[in-house]
């Protein structure tokens, strides 16, 4: 068995199975962890995530930015935005189980036979690997249970933008959501900057890429979410995985093990 991952698929399904076939992924052998934003924006929003959804558990999943706005399209009343393409699965008679499968997915999964975490945006120098899971899986418990439809109500806003452990209800569900799913510029207080969405190197003043701050222990970090990276972070510790396929560059996969990435070009 191999385990592989792969960045923002964001409904490209021919470059999935393209680069899915260039490694000789096989889903009754492998595993695919999924970082996130398998949907939207690309033309085969509902194939893709049916594809995933069909790989049972052979697929590890984390919800990225658009994945939760399916979910607070379908569970919180919000509308479909002019450019996302989500419309198909929203009309799509499986719709219902497709969404109900989204929201048993996780906001950050850790192997710590690895020593290996990944989420959608990345983990804050704030946030110790213990700290992050049990954050995650407080908010993923709000996700699936009987105040989902309120938390999707509330879900946006970039307020407020640092972590305190003494937040409650919205806010604090709305903070740790925005640093799982939305993260890039940071502050050394943990504050976070999200109108940025350039290059590392156009961080604001006073802020600087997530990953560039020193973590408190050594784990190591995948992630997707900010193509404009395209994949370089200038650390093994830190593993960017979105290299804007649904933009024009390529879909990335990479074996865990070998740490070997392979690209497919879009």
């Amino acid at each position: 068995m191999t385990d592989y991952a792969i960045g923002d698929i964001q409904g490209c399904y021919d470059r999935l199975l393209a680069v899915l076939d260039r490694v000789g992924f096989s889903a009754s052998r492998d595993r695919l962890w999924v970082a996130g934003d398998l949907i939207n924006r690309g033309p085969s929003s509902l194939q893709t995530l049916r594809y995933i959804h069909d790989l049972g558990s052979s697929a590890v999943v984390v919800l990225g930015n658009h994945d939760l706005h399916l979910l607070a399209v379908a569970l919180g009343g919000h509308k479909v935005r002019r450019k996302d393409t989500l419309q198909d699965i929203v009309d799509a008679p499986d719709c219902a189980e497709l969404v109900a499968w989204l929201q048993q997915q996780h906001l950050c999964v850790y192997d710590p036979a690895r020593n290996l975490l990944m989420s959608h945006a990345g983990v804050p120098h704030i946030w110790d690997i213990p700290t992050a899971v049990a954050l995650a899986r407080e908010l993923e418990g709000i996700i699936r249970g009987p105040e989902a439809q309120s938390y999707f109500q509330g879900m946006y806003g970039n307020l407020p933008a640092v972590w305190d452990p003494a937040l409650t209800g919205m806010d604090r569900w709305r903070v740790i959501t925005n640093y799982f799913t939305r993260m890039r510029f940071i502050a050394a207080d943990g504050q976070l900057e999200l109108a940025t969405k350039e290059s590392a190197d156009d961080a604001p003043a006073g802020y600087q890429p997530w990953f560039s701050f020193p973590r408190p222990d050594d784990s190591r970090i995948i992630f997707g979410h900010w193509a404009a990276l395209e994949g370089q972070t200038g650390s093994d510790q830190f593993i960017g995985l979105d290299t804007g396929c649904v933009w024009g560059g390529a879909l990335t996969i990479m074996n865990l093990d070998s740490g070997e990435k392979t690209h497919c070009d879009c």
